[in-house]
C-alpha cells in the first residue's frame, strides 16, 4: 500500500507519518514551500522525518501563489505573528485563506498520478474554532470531490485519524510510535531556536506538559 502523507515537519504531522507507517503504508512525503517564515526550518525537518521512515519518495512542492495572495501572518511579512494570549480568536492571523484545500488539491494530483491508495492529513480537533478547513465537514466534502474528481483504481481514501484527538493525545500516540520529536519543528517564527510564545509553542508546549515528558526542542522563553 502507498500513501501521500502531508509533511510539514512539524510535531502532528510527523507523528501522522508516522501512523502510517505503523499502519503498513509505504509513505511519499509531501511538503509545501509557501514563502513561511520558518520554511527553511520546516524542509529540514521534513526532510530528516522522511529519511527516517525510509520513505519512498519526497517531493517538495512551492505554492507562491499564497505570498501574492496575502492576509496571513504566515505568508506576508508585514502582518506580525501573534503572540498567545488565551484569549480564543475566531480566526486567528496565521490562517491561510483556504490552504488545505489547495494542499489536498495536490495531494490528490500526485496520489492518482503515483497510484497511491490514501492521502493522510494531520487536521485534528484544537483547530477547528479557527481554521474551517480543518473541520470534519469539510474533509467529508473533500472525500467527495476526489471521488468525482478522479479516475478510476485505486479509490483514494482521505485519512484524517487525528481529526478528534487533541495535541496531548496526538503526543501519546507518537511517542508510543517513537517519533523523533527533537527533529520536528511547530513555531510559527523563523529563528535557531522556537519562540515559545506564539499559539503553536504554546500548545506544543502544552502537550509536553500533559505527558509529562520534556519537549527536546531548545526555546527562546
Amino acid at each position: 500500500m502507498k500513501a501521500v502523507c502531508l509533511l510539514s515537519g512539524g510535531m502532528d504531522s510527523s507523528t501522522l507519518a508516522y501512523a502510517a507507517k505503523d499502519m503498513g503504508y509505504d509513505i511519499i512525503a509531501l511538503h509545501f514551500t509557501y514563502g513561511q517564515l520558518t520554511e527553511a526550518k520546516e524542509r529540514s525537518c521534513a526532510r530528516t522525518i522522511a529519511r527516517m521512515l525510509d520513505a519512498v519518495e519526497f517531493v517538495e512542492i512551492g505554492l507562491e501563489h499564497f505570498r501574492v495572495i496575502g492576509a496571513s501572518s504566515l505568508t506576508d511579512p508585514e502582518i506580525p505573528i501573534e503572540e498567545y494570549t488565551g484569549e480564543g480568536e475566531a480566526m486567528p492571523n496565521t490562517y491561510v485563506p483556504f490552504r488545505n484545500a489547495n494542499l489536498l488539491a495536490i495531494a490528490t494530483s500526485l496520489a492518482e498520478a503515483r497510484r497511491a491508495e490514501a492521502i493522510f492529513i494531520g487536521v485534528q480537533a484544537a483547530d477547528y474554532p479557527g481554521y474551517p478547513d480543518c473541520r470534519p465537514e469539510f474533509i467529508e466534502a473533500f472525500q467527495r470531490v476526489i471521488d468525482l474528481g478522479t479516475a478510476a483504481g485505486p479509490r483514494i481514501t482521505l485519512m484524517t485519524p487525528f481529526i478528534g484527538m487533541t495535541k496531548a493525545e496526538i503526543l501519546s500516540v507518537g511517542l508510543a510510535l517513537g517519533v523523533p520529536y527533537a527533529e520536528t519543528w511547530s513555531c510559527y517564527q523563523g529563528g535557531d531556536r522556537a519562540c515559545g510564545v506564539c499559539s503553536s509553542c504554546h500548545y506544543r508546549r502544552e502537550a509536553f506538559r500533559a505527558a509529562g515528558v520534556p519537549d527536546p526542542i531548545d526555546y527562546e522563553e
